[in-house]
């Protein structure tokens, strides 16, 4: 299934005096010195910009490491060629949108560098990319991530892995005992946060500015930006933030809603009593496979308040002003899940819609129904395909907006990504050909806009207006990243977001316009049903 249906010298750099050789090009040469040693990299076709894949930023979290906070890398003096991407996380196929260009293991510490950088000396905006797919799923190998096109804008755009699911995410008492924080679980997150200081200390020889670092992501990438956005440990390696669909902000106890340490550490010790795992020591002696595929029947290990990582949650983090108050661009897909009630077998009337509304929300049912009003049953469809997409995700991410922007002087901007996108012909969902009309602006749909990469997806002939959109949609990202405005030469004006009066939604479409928030009556009463 897929997430439709689920869910030159001089240059500082972390104290240390690196090099940067400029090439023929125009862009940085191949070989760059990092705190840990050289690298050697590739050129674009054209030579304007320079790759460099599969850079280790931390130590193979293998053996003793399994379940550790990621250690430092081994140092090398030989030239470490970087052109391929290192390992993906060990993950089952849960999401069928995914293709991957690397292999898979526990040794997946790795991170990507795409810069544009000429000269010895340039200070470019960093922009870093954490992928989605649930805490569960993903690589930074994706085509339609690749960020050369993002990287000819200015900027120089990183990506990494992080430890997924079980591997990721498990906790447990004697793993609490042993970290020394009287914490665990949050080993994916600790995995962000170490990429985070490997840019700190390395990303000026890359011609990366180490004191203008974005942090974006989309999905569960998003909700991991959410989680640095509070997190203490992020202090001072962000200073910017862009979330696509999602945030910690969560209606009730789905999978991606954060639970107490305890609670997690209980999961923990079933797992292990499941696997015939006595102790720690048997547990990490277990191979990858077996504890993968243990993880995968129905088990789903995501971030925690662990006390440390995350203190409490994102809510009262916000709420005491510990937060990272960074400029904000955020928003989401215009229909997130769409497909799942337009495209399902069994289709929402009228009366079951307010049926199953009364079932799952209670006393705060009547107002659910008149904010996602549906008198015909053709009204139920676009209603329950609404109240799908906010509950997904839509809800939890205009929480978050409205929240950093009441507790932040710094500007918030908000989106609504409208493009109803070209899919291949004869698409079928259970069997029977869908419609763009059908699918709509799609969750995970605008990352290939936001990296240039419509032509990763096969089979669809690109009108000229999404190549359009994309090549603004990069624009309007790396302009923030470049001064935490979007907006520039030739771009339709994106106003700051007001979060008291809803106004300056920017709906980004064929046509890019602002307007006021016109459903806020459906988050309202969402948000009112949480109390």
């Amino acid at each position: 299934m897929n997430r439709l249906q689920v869910m030159g010298r001089g240059l500082a750099a972390g104290g240390m005096v690196v090099a940067i050789v400029v090439g023929m090009g125009g862009a940085a040469a191949a070989q760059v010195k990092t705190e840990a040693g050289p690298v050697d990299g590739a050129a674009s076709a054209d030579g304007r910009v320079r790759v460099f894949k599969g850079i280790p930023f931390a130590a193979p979290p293998v053996g003793e490491g399994r379940w550790k906070a990621p250690g430092p890398v081994t140092p090398w003096t030989a030239v470490k060629k970087a052109v391929a991407f290192g390992p993906r996380c060990p993950q089952g196929r849960i999401f069928n949108d995914m293709v991957f260009r690397d292999e898979m293991s526990e040794d997946c510490l790795y991170l990507n560098v795409w810069t544009p950088a000429a000269k010895a000396g340039q200070t470019l905006p960093v922009m870093f990319w954490i992928h989605g797919g649930g805490f569960q799923a993903g690589s930074a190998s994706e085509p339609r991530q690749d960020g050369e096109m993002l990287a000819r804008k200015g900027v120089v755009v990183v990506s990494a892995n992080h430890r997924l699911g079980v591997f990721g995410f498990l906790a447990h008492a004697e793993l609490t005992k042993e970290s020394g924080r009287n914490a665990s679980g949050n080993y994916g997150l600790l995995d962000q946060v170490a990429a985070l200081q490997w840019v700190h200390h390395n990303i000026g020889a890359f011609g990366g500015d180490p004191g203008n670092v974005t942090i974006f992501g989309e999905s569960a990438g998003s909700f991991a930006v959410s989680a640095l956005v509070v997190s203490p440990l992020a202090k001072g390696l962000i200073h910017r933030a862009i979330g696509e669909s999602g945030a910690f902000f969560t209606l009730g106890a789905g999978p991606l809603s954060t639970r107490a340490r305890t609670a997690a550490e209980e999961q923990g010790a079933t797992f292990a009593s499941g696997l015939g795992a006595a102790d720690l020591a048997a547990l990490r002696a277990k191979t990858t496979d077996e504890v993968l595929q243990a993880a995968l029947k129905g088990q789903w290990f995501s971030p925690i308040i662990d006390g440390y990582v995350l203190p409490k949650t994102a809510a009262e983090i916000y709420a005491a002003g510990e937060h990272n108050a960074v400029p904000l661009l955020a928003g989401w897909n215009a229909d997130e899940i769409r497909v799942s009630v337009t495209m399902a077998k069994d289709k929402p009337t009228a009366v079951s819609f307010a049926e199953q509304t009364r079932k799952r929300f209670g006393p705060a049912a009547d107002a659910i129904l008149n904010a996602y009003a549906a008198t015909t049953d053709a009204e139920a469809i676009e209603a329950a395909a609404a109240l799908a997409n906010d509950t997904f995700i839509g809800y939890a991410t205009w929480k978050w907006i409205q929240v950093h922007a009441a507790s932040t002087r710094a500007p918030v901007y908000r989106y609504s990504f409208d493009r109803k996108i070209p899919i291949p012909p004869d698409t079928k969902i259970n069997g029977v050909v869908a419609s763009s009309a059908d699918i709509g602006a799609r969750h995970a749909g605008e990352i290939e806009y936001v990296f240039g990469a419509l032509d990763s997806i096969a089979n669809v002939a690109w009108p000229t207006q999404d190549r359009t959109l994309s090549d603004q949609m990069m624009s309007y990202w790396a302009n923030f990243a470049r001064s935490g405005n979007p907006n520039g030469k030739g771009l339709p004006k994106w106003p700051a977001y007001n979060a008291a009066s809803g106004d300056g939604v920017m709906h980004l479409d064929t046509t890019i316009a602002a307007k006021k928030d016109a459903f806020r009556a459906r988050y309202e009463a969402l948000d009112a049903s949480t109390r």
